[in-house]
């Protein structure tokens, strides 16, 4: 079997409020599942549960068929599992190579080799020539970049992208989908990416999961979930007809 990270029948509530509702998804080692949906439908509070950072109501997370459900965010991490945010949370007033290298300190590297590990994800992510600057000092674009080599610097099976196209331009978000499609290349990973962008979505993913109200309403290829009348009513909405 291969290295999957698994969700069965996952909930959330919050005072009542289901924001995840029997939620089951797989993803292979190797695959870019994107998580799409309308505003509120539950693509984050997915990510927070499966990375920790919330407890889950109900359900079990598995990683490679170890069961993670309910261990906190920092020991989720040492089982494979990188995140980066929708709100953009470095450490602006450390270098950039300080701010990859916590990264893997994190998850147990020594200094040494946090170094190592900290250069090699800055230069996949094209960030070679910013190591010695302040996080803060960076424009935006780049800070989006500095996120996901911290992700890279911890090692993972599986990364955790929540809106990695935000605020990006239309060449900073083709530039970012070559780079994450080399980046799953080579090193096997296995992506979840939760994005608005349904041009960077649809070109990068090999799969889609559709969240509304925190349920499940379609999975398949980009091309069957374009043709789904349920994702088409919730979500992509229908093109308009010629006069």
């Amino acid at each position: 079997m291969p290295a999957q990270l698994r969700l069965e029948h996952v909930c959330k509530s919050f005072e009542g409020l289901r924001a995840l509702d029997d939620v089951s998804l797989s993803l292979a080692r190797g695959e870019i599942l994107g998580l799409i949906g309308p505003n509120g439908s539950g693509k984050t509070t997915l990510i927070n549960v499966v990375s920790g950072l919330l407890p889950i109501t109900s359900g079990r997370v598995f990683v490679c068929e170890e069961e993670i459900t309910r261990l906190p965010a920092h020991r989720v991490a040492h089982f494979g599992i990188a995140r980066t945010f929708q709100t953009i949370r470095l450490f602006r007033d450390l270098t950039v190579m300080e701010n990859a290298e916590v990264a893997a300190v994190g998850v147990g590297a020594t200094r040494a080799d946090s170094r190592v590990r900290a250069r090699e994800a800055l230069s996949e992510m094209g960030l070679d020539s910013y190591v010695d600057l302040l996080a803060g000092t960076l424009p935006y674009g780049l800070e989006r970049r500095l996120e996901v080599a911290r992700a890279l610097a911890m090692k993972p099976i599986f990364m955790l992208l929540d809106e990695p196209g935000a605020g990006l331009n239309e060449e900073e978000c083709n530039d970012l989908l070559d780079v994450l499609g080399r980046v799953r290349t080579n090193h096997n990973l296995g992506m979840l990416v939760v994005e608005h962008d349904m041009r960077l979505i649809m070109r990068l993913c090999d799969r889609l999961h559709v969240l509304q109200s925190g349920k499940t309403i379609g999975t398949g290829t980009p091309a069957e979930v374009q043709e789904n009348p349920a994702v088409i009513e919730a979500y992509l909405g229908r093109p308009e007809k010629e006069a």
